[in-house]
């Protein structure tokens, strides 16, 4: 086994007194105080994560575009400069390698952010992508009129594209919550934005510069709020955490751990690689079948993305009372068969009542259906409802 990995931010969370968990081979702040506190912060005012275990890499050169185009399910080379984009990483059979957010940071330049217990394997999936992607030659001979967005001449060895993890060079902070922007916007340090505050837009992203070192400001995140996500070097990563909870003070942040993220992230029906993502799930069965762009002319997965008709498909679920089920709970129908498996499940400190996630029967999918979860050995009534559970208002 090997030793536990911890982010450039672990002093900062020992003073705060963090309790810390294993996630995806890091030992992560699961809690600071109160997992309700940290929850309610974030809907009422703002809470500040690290998610510095999260998994970066650079895809640049004169084909990047078309690369990420053929090696993730979305059409990444036809998002503008500035914008950020969710995406699937498919395998052969069309399960799911991984989610991610696509940055582009250039013409020929890209970021994309993955999670922590996948970087391993989407770092060898880029690798047998790069090999397998179509060479110069490939290129000149299927296609001698060079693609019009060119913007540099050059290659990067002979495929035009080049993909390297530079996971360990930085740390990444999310400020998330109403607040959120009057947190960052007024954090000592931050200047040199090359979008004005008011005209940030989210799924957006905008350069700036921390004590004048590069600073990566993006509007993105994942609890249901605004906010903004921010990739600094590692060597910054401190400082700059200390800059936003000194910011934060006056607007009611707290430091908030992956519990509360949890149950924020159910609340907005984000999927959570493992649980309702995986390698088995196709795209469709988790309600994404709208980020897979199926008319590219290729890409790894397809022609395999499709589930079949009888696949299990992703629903929401609202329970009666108090108790909440949990990842691997049945969910049964009125004769006590079962029809599904609960994925994420919790009492929503936000709605005050048991909320889930779960795969179900296509027969039982529809919004309204009474089904039952198996908490236990006792049977809660519950009825499929549409996602997400909670949005917010402005």
């Amino acid at each position: 086994m090997s030793d536990p990995r911890y982010t450039p931010l672990r002093e900062r969370h020992e003073a705060l007194g963090a309790s810390f968990t294993d996630f995806g081979g890091w030992q992560m702040p699961v809690r600071y105080t109160s997992d309700l506190a940290e929850h309610h912060a974030v809907r009422q005012a703002a809470g500040i994560f690290d998610i510095s275990h999260m998994a970066e890499f650079l895809v640049t050169g004169e084909y990047a575009g078309e690369f990420l185009d053929y090696s993730l399910a979305g059409r990444l080379s036809a998002m503008a400069v500035g914008k950020a984009k969710y995406s699937l990483m498919l395998a052969d059979d069309g399960g799911i390698v991984d989610d991610v957010i696509v940055y582009r940071l250039a013409a020929d330049r890209y970021l994309v952010i993955s999670n922590a217990g996948n970087r391993g394997f989407v770092d060898a999936a880029f690798a047998s992508r790069v090999r397998s992607f179509p060479s110069r030659v490939e290129r000149e001979q299927n296609a001698p009129t060079a693609p019009e967005h060119r913007s540099f001449a050059g290659f990067i060895g002979d495929r035009g594209v080049d993909v390297e993890d530079v996971s360990d060079e930085y740390a990444l902070i999310a400020v998330q919550g109403p607040a959120a922007e009057a947190v960052v916007s007024t954090t000592d340090g931050i200047s040199d934005l090359s979008t004005p505050w008011h005209e940030q837009k989210y799924y957006a992203w905008a350069d700036a510069s921390y004590r004048g070192n590069p600073l990566l400001l993006a509007r993105t995140g994942y609890t249901g709020e605004d906010g903004f996500e921010l990739l600094v070097r590692a060597d910054d990563a401190a400082s700059l955490w200390d800059a936003l909870i000194d910011a934060g003070r006056p607007h009611g942040l707290v430091p908030a751990g992956l519990a509360a993220r949890d149950t924020l992230r159910l609340e907005a029906g984000m999927p959570l690689y493992g649980h309702e993502l995986s390698r088995e799930t196709k795209p469709a069965q988790a309600g994404l079948g709208r980020v897979v762009v199926s008319d590219k002319s290729s890409f790894v997965g397809k022609g395999s993305e499709e589930a079949s008709g009888d696949a299990r498909v992703l629903v929401g679920l609202i329970a009666e009372g108090k108790r909440a089920g949990r990842a691997g709970y049945a969910v049964v129908d009125e004769q006590g068969s079962v029809i599904g498996e609960i994925t994420s499940g919790a009492l929503s400190p936000t709605l005050g009542h048991p909320i889930a996630m779960a795969y179900v029967d296509p027969s039982s999918a529809a919004v309204g259906t009474a089904v039952f979860l198996d908490v236990r050995g006792t049977s809660i009534p519950a009825t499929v409802t549409a996602l997400p559970f909670y949005r917010r208002t402005k």
